[in-house]
């Protein structure tokens, strides 16, 4: 947040970001006059979609298994084999306990 006075700075209506009053482009997304304000930005607001939105298409469920595979899939025979060793590696400690 800015500590000036109202006039010492604008809204980047990009992004939203408070931009110093004189500043060539804001801070937070790079905007400036040819990528999406003027000096005349602060009048106008922060109307310009950002395309932060809801995508209605995106299924994030579908990306997930695109980029990282359905995770792993022991099977049955996996959690039978998991349990034992895991059981095995129990019995062994509280033998070397007892």
């Amino acid at each position: 947040m800015s500590t000036g006075r109202r006039d010492d700075w604008f809204t980047c209506p990009h992004c939203g970001a408070e931009v110093p009053r004189g500043a060539r482009a804001c801070p937070e997304c790079g905007s400036d006059e040819t990528t999406g304000w003027s000096e005349d930005a602060d009048r106008w607001g922060a109307g310009i979609p950002a395309g932060y939105g809801e995508d209605e298409e995106f299924d994030y469920d579908e990306f997930v298994r695109r980029e990282f595979g359905g995770g792993p899939h022991l099977g049955r025979r996996g959690w039978i084999v998991l349990i034992l060793a895991a059981m095995l590696v129990v019995g062994l400690l509280l033998g070397l306990l007892l």
